[in-house]
């Protein structure tokens, strides 16, 4: 019986050289539903097993870990609740194709064999297929190919040695992803809604608010940058005097080296320079020679590459990588993300030796490697480290270059294949002498070399081994030397981080892995922290500075890497099945939080490490910049989120997050004791979702009917919350007239035990509501339809229009009464003085002036504007009262007069 494979490779290429391997070039091509991931078809065998194989591919992650929906606006939540707001994986949009791919092919089948990258996170993309593939065919018989070239060698013995995939590698990288996801997002938001809008930074681009990302690796990287920079401005150089002496004669010359170094008290070293002038007979008093090896490197491993590659061409760590994926895609090497740097004992390196005989520039030393009566061959030495996936990096074809490779391609394809030839080789053999010398009781010594034998010095032009031989020096010599000099220098400051010294403390530090360092340090570029210049040498920029700066103020060394490193150490232990994947989040996560909260505790010091660095702009500081929960699109602009929010004094409000382009606002009872955005969506209010409010009122401030805990709508359908809000009065306004919280002399818990019969209905004057609950009629009775008006003057307001076209009746929201009938009202109409009239006779909330224009309900007059205390206010988003003054004409709080769209109109 021909069982039916489904093959998934990590990629398009990977997958088409697999298939053409297994198949001798005999496959068969269709297409799927994604026109870059196409399937190959032929017949194969699998341990005598005949099989009919369908070859396809993802483009790395199928899935996206995210938030769900209503943590995902970074105005939803307060940052800190991302460390426990719930996650999910899902595929996204451009990834569907693929899925659908997968589902429809998995139907047919009854094996997955998976030849996704043999690392943790190829082995997480594998279980994602896995998942999708199950989803249509649970049945699947699951396998997995462990390869590490794209060479026929390997990739035959892959397939007739299947093994199954390993659930704990998968594992490490979720949990990696989900403590990245949480901890990035957390402090991202954080750092951008705190400081986005407060600095002028000259990174952004077309007036956009500049993203100041935070990663766990990517900040630590940072660290290293800015650290040394802090090293070099701290540096004081300081003179220092130092005794040199040389001697040349027929045999060489040799340069003597002061025992002491250098003295920083010149009067000290100006005495004993005089007293070897006086006496400047030298002694040899020992002469030590003996033979001196330079070892060949370890094997090849992705850091080396990275580190080499940067030192030697001076190319980024993100290009080497780039070139070769390509070289590894194409069949030139072996896969190139490897912490390995030592060969199995099993694995054939002279068949890889044996294939680059015929290069035209190393092929003669390859041929040499082979020979036994050379001796030039040696097994290579271990470096310590093997991820247990993949071997290290060497040539997998040869190649005098390809007529489509460019010059990174040969040089990065040079540097693998002559690392592997030295790492092979035998070390470099040479003779080293050293003489030591007395000048009147001052100890000078000079050293040579004499290279023997290079051996791999000879393929390994990258290396030199610098010495240089000396005169012949024998005990009880005595000379005079030709010169003997005070010299005098400045200490120097440590140079700047090359790309290759940052790797490598990134990989003593433990920060990122081996596949994912570049990513980090591309990252820095990227969002404007640090700079590299011709050199590669890395310096941070103004914002990079202010950023670690502030963290180091907090006293949170956030910009270290010992939590980072802390967190891979635990990655590690899941995947060798130490610890679990709860386990490590919930530590992780746990410490992350507590540094987060207090960091945001102490979100001054960012402030004052900005302004050493920034201009200020106008924009006042508030509680809106570092997030709130989302409870419905504005409906006013259009353009931004309401959102829950708690003021200082404790009261409650829903604003818009657009202030102060934007005033809408919707207050809440004075009564109440907290308040949570959930997760239930209003099936009434609109448009779009309008989320209800848990809401816990104060027990003795509320009659008793009502109970303490309810869950409403602000979105106008809540009858509930509009009779509360009428009882107890809002947080922008004092009831009456009075101080917040009730009449005068009167508590609200007194006013309160009264009972409604007696009280009798709640009169819309006394208690003015912001939230519309009831539909407006027009004097024929009809419901007025709610648009925004797009007017210059007027954009973004929202009035009433009858529907009917003989009807002229019109009405700006801010001027509607609370009640719904307005069959009483005057009409309202743009140009008849009895529509001028009303509308300066109303104010924000449907009250009406007796008095005449400019006064207030009492006939007061103060500068034409009302000062009642139930006249509206300008609000920020958090509820804080920023002016109590109104238009004088029309009483609304949203504008002043010389912006009134009913100025000019009597």
């Amino acid at each position: 019986m021909v069982v039916r494979a489904l093959n998934v490779a990590e990629k398009p290429s990977v997958a088409k050289a697999v298939a053409e391997i297994l198949s001798g070039g005999g496959m068969r091509t269709r297409e799927g539903r994604s026109v870059y991931n196409k399937i190959f078809e032929f017949e194969y065998t699998i341990s005598g097993q005949p099989c009919f194989m369908s070859f396809t591919s993802v483009t790395g992650h199928l899935m996206e870990l995210e938030f769900e929906e209503r943590y995902r606006k970074w105005t939803s939540c307060d940052p800190a609740d991302l460390y426990h707001a719930p996650v999910r994986k899902s595929v996204p949009s451009d990834k569907l194709p693929l899925q659908r791919t997968l589902q429809e092919e998995a139907r047919r089948c009854s094996w997955l064999v998976l030849w996704l990258d043999c690392d943790r996170e190829g082995e997480n993309i594998a279980y994602e297929v896995v998942e999708i593939c199950r989803s249509s065919n649970p049945r699947l018989n699951i396998w997995r190919a462990r390869f590490s070239a794209l060479i026929q060698r390997d990739i035959h013995h892959a397939v007739q040695n299947l093994t199954r995939p390993n659930p704990l590698f998968a594992d490490a990288v979720d949990a990696r992803q989900e403590i990245d996801l949480r901890i990035g997002a957390s402090f991202t938001r954080f750092q951008t809604m705190l400081l986005g809008d407060s600095f002028v930074f000259p990174f952004a681009e077309n007036d956009k608010r500049l993203v100041l990302s935070y990663g766990p690796c990517q900040f630590p990287t940072l660290g290293f940058v800015v650290e040394r920079y802090w090293e070099i401005q701290a540096h004081q150089p300081e003179d220092f005097w130092t005794i040199n002496c040389q001697y040349t004669s027929d045999e060489g010359n040799a340069k003597f080296n002061w025992k002491r170094g250098r003295l920083f008290d010149h009067l000290a070293a100006v005495l004993i320079y005089e007293m070897c002038v006086e006496e400047p007979l030298a002694t040899v008093y020992e002469v030590t020679g003996k033979e001196s090896r330079k070892n060949p490197p370890h094997p090849l491993n992705t850091v080396e590459l990275q580190k080499r590659a940067s030192r030697y061409f001076r190319m980024s760590s993100e290009q080497t990588m780039k070139v070769a994926e390509e070289l590894y895609q194409a069949g030139f090497i072996s896969y190139p993300r490897t912490e390995t740097d030592s060969f199995p004992e099993n694995f054939d390196l002279q068949v890889i030796v044996r294939q680059q005989v015929e290069h035209s520039v190393w092929g003669s030393y390859a041929e040499r490697l082979l020979d036994s009566s050379t001796n030039l061959w040696r097994q290579p030495s271990n470096g310590g480290h093997d991820d247990k996936a993949h071997p290290p990096i060497h040539p997998t074809k040869y190649s005098g270059g390809e007529s489509n490779w460019s010059n990174d391609h040969s040089r990065v394809y040079e540097l693998v294949t002559r690392h592997f030839l030295a790492c092979v080789s035998q070390p470099a053999i040479g003779y080293g002498t050293t003489a030591l010398i007395d000048i009147a009781g001052e100890i000078f010594s000079a050293s040579g070399l004499m290279i023997t034998a290079k051996n791999y010095l000879e393929v390994y032009r990258f290396e030199s081994w610098g010495g240089s031989t000396i005169p012949n020096f024998e005990v009880g010599q005595q000379f005079i030397p030709t010169s003997l000099t005070l010299d005098m220098g400045t200490t120097m400051p440590p140079p700047l981080l090359s790309e290759a010294d940052l790797i490598t403390l990134m990989d003593q530090a433990g920060i990122g892995t081996d596949a994912t360092m570049h990513d980090h340090i591309k990252k820095l570029l990227d969002r404007c922290y640090a700079t590299k210049d011709v050199n590669t040498r890395f310096s941070p920029t103004k914002l990079g500075e202010a950023l670690v700066m502030a963290y180091d103020m907090m006293g949170y060394e956030l910009w270290k890497p010992y939590l980072r490193a802390m967190m891979e150490r635990d990655m590690k232990a899941v995947s060798d099945g130490t610890k679990t994947k709860a386990e490590v989040l919930e530590s992780s996560l746990r410490q992350m939080k507590e540094c987060f909260l207090d960091a945001k505790s102490q979100k001054m010091k960012m402030f004052e490490a900005m302004q050493l660095f920034f201009e200020r702009t106008n924009r006042p500081l508030s509680d809106q910049q570092v997030g709130g929960e989302v409870v419905r699109n504005c409906s006013a602009c259009n353009d931004a989120d309401m959102v829950l929010r708690k003021r200082p004094d404790g009261k409650f409000m829903v604003g818009c997050l657009n202030y102060p382009h934007c005033r809408n606002a919707t207050w809440l009872p004075n009564a109440l004791l907290e308040a949570s955005v959930s997760d239930e969506i209003c099936n009434r209010c609109g448009p779009g979702a309008v989320y209800r409010i848990k809401f816990k009122f104060k027990q003795g401030e509320i009659p008793p009917q009502y109970a303490t805990e309810h869950t409403g709508c602000v979105g106008g359908c809540d009858t509930i919350l509009k009779e509360l809000i009428e009882i107890c009065g809002t947080g922008t306004r004092n009831i009456s007239g009075s101080r917040p919280g009730g009449n005068r002399g009167t508590s609200n818990a007194q006013m309160n035990s009264r009972s409604a019969a007696q009280r009798g209905p709640p009169s819309h004057d006394q208690h003015p509501t912001s939230i519309r609950l009831d539909p407006v009629l027009c004097h024929c009775q009809q419901v007025c339809s709610l648009l925004t008006a797009q007017t210059e003057n007027n954009r973004g307001r929202r009035f009433y229009r009858c529907a009917a076209n003989n009807c002229d009746f019109f009405l700006w929201e801010t001027s509607a009464p609370s009640h719904a009938n307005l069959s009483d009202a005057s009409r309202i109409t743009n140009r008849t003085s009895q529509g001028q009239h009303h509308r300066r006779s109303q104010t924000r909330f449907g009250q009406t002036n007796q008095g005449q224009p400019g006064r207030t309900a009492s006939g007061r007059e103060h500068g034409g504007r009302s000062t009642t205390a139930n006249s509206g206010a300008f609000v920020r988003a958090t509820g804080e009262v920023i002016s109590h003054n109104s238009c004088f004409i029309c009483g609304d709080t949203s504008h002043w007069a010389n912006n009134c769209p009913n100025r000019n109109t009597s």
